[in-house]
This record gives structure tokens, C-alpha cells and sequence, in this order.
């Protein structure tokens, strides 16, 4: 079992920035795929950042490259997710999250699916005011 604990949320102003941590206890001496959602109300939950703590790819959803940037401390066992230049569209509950343990990242945009992943945080609000 894996447990997730977030946080880092708050409001901040449209540029500022954040950074979120996601606290992660269980199976950690395993290579997993770490991962970072988001969900805005009215909103499906949709995938933001991917880390894979074997060969330590990193994988962004469109709208955050540039500005999120997803790491991991391997002595700490937590992921960030550092977020910059934020924007009122970036509002949202974030959520960390993690694949089954002893599988690698799965590539060609398929880490996207919330299908791909099994346990979950309680998430962390983040609110970008224009």
C-alpha cells in the first residue's frame, strides 16, 4: 500500500508561484511513476506533471511546460511540483498520485489516463487570482 499526503496549496496571485510537496509512504524502494492531477470544479481531473523515479523521466500536460517542473527528493520520499508563472486557469484541487510500484512511467501520452494510477492523495487547493 502507498499513502500520499499533499501540500504547498494556497492562493497566490496570476505570476507568482508555488510549489507543492506530496508526502509519500508504502512500497518506496520500488520504481514507481509519480504523478501530479488537477481538477477544477465542473471539471474532469486531468493530468499535469509525471515523474518516474527508475530513470527519472519527466512528463507535462501542454498547458504547464515551461512553467511546472515535477522532482522528487528519493531521501525525503517526496515529489514537488514546483509551479511557476501561474495563471487563474491553473485553479484547481491538485492531487498527487501514484502507478502501481514496479512499473515504469508509461510513455506515448497513456500516463494521462487516470486509469494508469492507483492511489491517490486527498488533494491540495491551488487558487491563481487575475
Amino acid at each position: 500500500q502507498v499513502q500520499l499526503v499533499e501540500s504547498g496549496g494556497g492562493s497566490v496571485q496570476a505570476g507568482g508561484s508555488l510549489r507543492l510537496s506530496c508526502a509519500v509512504s508504502g512500497n518506496t524502494y520500488l520504481r514507481a511513476c509519480m504523478g501530479w492531477f488537477r481538477q477544477a470544479p465542473g471539471k474532469e481531473r486531468e493530468g499535469v506533471a509525471a515523474f518516474d523515479t527508475g530513470d527519472h523521466s519527466t512528463y507535462y500536460a501542454d498547458s504547464v511546460k515551461g512553467r511546472f517542473t515535477i522532482s522528487r527528493d528519493s531521501a525525503k520520499n517526496t515529489v514537488y511540483l514546483q509551479m511557476t508563472s501561474l495563471k487563474p486557469e491553473d485553479t484547481a484541487m491538485y492531487y498527487c498520485a501514484a502507478a502501481r510500484a514496479g512499473r515504469p512511467c508509461p510513455g506515448g501520452g497513456l500516463w494521462l489516463l487516470l486509469s494508469n494510477w492507483n492511489y491517490w492523495g486527498q488533494g491540495t487547493q491551488v487558487t491563481v487570482s487575475s
